[in-house]
């Protein structure tokens, strides 16, 4: 009865919190949205954790640990050999989901489903505590499970049967050095909190009960000078199946399931970045909204860099806003150091590094970088990493277009703000800067600049855009011979246009450029929005050739018998950017039959198409017949027919 009684107090606090992310619908239940993290776990000794290398958290577990796909939470289970831990730190970046494993375990207690060698799980929230005040551990119990009718006392007696949770445990801010005689061994004599907080975690006090601890990885060597005998787990993230997992959960229906998660898995970026749980979050937040009352999904209006703004303010939301001028500062400083990086093939850096960058600042540094320990031997201090890489290039883009006062001087010394070098250099011979130059696009795009300002409070400059322009305007007219029609055969040029998503800086782009000419590109779902948002505003567009494309609607990872006739081909769904082009000709675009219906009302309804080759498609007998019945059209004006 004492343990129901508190299972169900539990329970009933956490469908009360809130959701990570807080979406703006009502929600699911927490239980049904849950997907599985891979986590890698890994025992340590006192030693191991002061010395040994955590994972950077860019989604690599260390060599000898072992990384496994956790759909439960079952944390406190024997080991091969048989061992149950005592205690277990469980170790994140920020937004790779502790708090929702932390909810889980809570949640999973509360129903009997596991952990039924607890009769009592007390979760204290570090970053809630407010300091200073006195409690004793009994008092932290009462608070922790108030509606409980058994005494304190009654439930401390049988400390094995007890679980103490500290989320958050980077929070706390105060010394781990106590003086061993400040520490209590009394569950019932009152201290300051931090003493008794500090004699739970050195085991001074109830020493044969279980922790669970959360922490982020700047933390754990601290962490580490107060524990013994602990099991370490880190997140690790999502893998390729549980990111397709999560979308199924997040979403009510499943053909937008299907949709919004096929839009992700067709953008490199994006689903690279899914990996963390929250970012997954805010991809499915934002295509939800999207897909609210559209059909699909070559309707949207939210490109990458969109989505990393919203990952941005989600982990701001909690700093303080009375003073702009020291997260604007922050912020050149990191950006500073993210474009250095990618300049240099560099994603750690050296403790020195931040400190001379001014980014050793315990508010901020965190919701950033990871920090590692070195290995035995090493003596550079810690070293420090992006949380992903698509973050540094992000931030490194950021660095050529976030305003300052021209007062500060990168500690680096060694970095200019010229954005047309950057763009030669990417022209030329440095294909690895194109996440980053694709991000400048999206950061000076008008929306960006005024989210930038009213939500985060940072100030994006705009003189980029014209550089940006006058780029794109000549970069493609050395593919193009003397007396020839100007072409654009790159796509990474309408990837570029697609992430500013403006249409008077789309067609001032496009305006000299006459021929759409593309060869033996697999153009996935992401690939086909970006292209039809260009088509659409590219007025002067008179002949559009794909010769050896192909559009993908399935999942390009997704194995397809050749011998099993395909029923709704991708190009069913996805040669609509063809269809809406004011183009002369068509030609070499491998259409099948599926696209002929199309075809047919492209001809009656666009006069101009005067040039149409299909010698590479497979359109069959019934294609042939639906494209004869727009060949009849009064409206069809075509000249020429291969």
């Amino acid at each position: 009865e004492h343990r129901q009684n508190c299972r169900e107090h539990t329970v009933r606090e956490s469908n009360q919190a809130r959701e990570l992310g807080a979406c703006p619908r009502e929600s699911p239940s927490f239980c049904s949205r849950f997907t599985a993290l891979t986590i890698s776990t890994e025992p340590r000794s006192e030693h191991g954790a002061k010395d040994g290398a955590v994972g950077t958290g860019q989604g690599c577990a260390n060599a000898g640990s072992r990384a496994a796909s956790a759909a439960t939470t079952a944390l406190f289970e024997p080991d091969r050999d048989g061992q149950t831990p005592q205690v277990v730190v469980l170790v994140g970046a920020p937004g790779m989901g502790k708090t929702m494993m932390v909810r889980k375990v809570m949640a999973e207690w509360g129903e009997g489903t596991l952990h039924e060698q607890f009769d009592f799980v007390f979760c204290i929230d570090c970053k809630a505590i407010a300091l200073p005040m006195e409690a004793s551990v009994a008092d932290l119990v009462s608070q922790c499970c108030p509606g409980q009718r058994v005494p304190p006392r009654k439930i401390l007696d049988d400390q094995k049967k007890i679980l103490f949770i500290f989320d958050g445990f980077e929070a706390l801010g105060f010394s781990l050095v106590e003086p061993k005689a400040e520490l209590s061994s009394d569950p019932r004599e009152v201290k300051p909190l931090e003493f008794t907080l500090m004699s739970l975690l050195k085991r001074t006090v109830l020493p044969k009960a279980s922790l669970l601890i959360t922490t982020r990885p700047t933390a754990l060597r601290s962490l580490g000078q107060c524990l013994e005998g602990q099991c370490y787990v880190e997140i690790l993230g999502f893998s390729a199946a549980s990111r397709e997992d999560y979308f199924h959960r997040y979403f009510e229906n499943p053909n937008k399931a299907d949709m919004a998660f096929r839009f992700a898995r067709g953008n490199k970026i994006l689903y690279s970045l899914c990996i963390i749980p929250v970012m997954s979050w805010t991809v499915c937040t934002i295509l939800e909204q999207e897909l609210c009352g559209k059909k699909n999904l070559l309707e949207c209006s939210k490109a990458t860099t969109g989505m990393m703004m919203l990952y941005l303010s989600h982990l701001l939301k909690h700093r303080d806003r009375d003073n702009p001028q020291v997260l604007q500062q922050f912020l050149l400083q990191l950006c500073s150091l993210a474009a250095d990086g990618i300049w240099k093939h560099k994603v750690l850096f050296e403790e020195k590094e931040i400190k001379d960058c001014g980014l050793d600042q315990p508010g901020l540094l965190p919701l950033f970088l990871n920090e590692g320990i070195p290995r035995e031997g090493e003596d550079h201090g810690n070293v420090y990493a992006f949380t992903h890489l698509h973050l540094q290039e992000f931030f490194a883009a950021m660095f050529y277009v976030l305003e300052d006062d021209g007062e500060m001087v990168s500690s680096l010394g060694r970095l200019e703000k010229d954005v047309h070098k950057l763009l030669e250099s990417y022209s030329k011979s440095r294909k690895d800067l194109n996440v980053t130059v694709r991000f400048l696009f999206g950061l000076v795009s008008q929306k960006s600049l005024e989210y930038m300002d009213k939500i985060i409070g940072c100030r994006i400059s705009p003189r980029a855009r014209e550089e940006l322009l006058k780029w794109l305007q000549g970069r493609h007219r050395g593919f193009s011979h003397p007396g020839q029609a100007l072409k654009v055969s790159e796509m990474d040029t309408f990837h570029f246009l697609f992430e500013m998503n403006e249409k008077s800086f789309a067609q001032s782009a496009l305006g000299r450029f006459t021929d759409l000419d593309l060869q033996d590109v697999k153009l996935t779902l992401y690939d086909q929005m970006a292209l039809s948002f260009c088509i659409q505003h590219w007025d002067g567009l008179g002949c559009v050739t794909l010769q050896g494309c192909s559009f993908h609607w399935q999942d390009p990872e997704a194995e397809l018998d050749a011998s099993v006739p395909r029923q709704v081909s991708s190009q069913d769904r996805c040669a609509e950017p063809l269809f809406s082009t004011p183009s002369r000709r068509l030609q070499w675009c491998q259409l099948t039959e599926s696209c002929c219906a199309e075809l047919a009302a492209l001809l009656a309804e666009h006069p101009g198409l005067a040039r149409l080759e299909l010698g590479d498609s497979s359109l069959g007998d019934s294609g042939v017949r639906l494209l004869c019945e727009g060949l009849r059209h009064p409206g069809c004006r075509l000249r020429v027919l291969r």
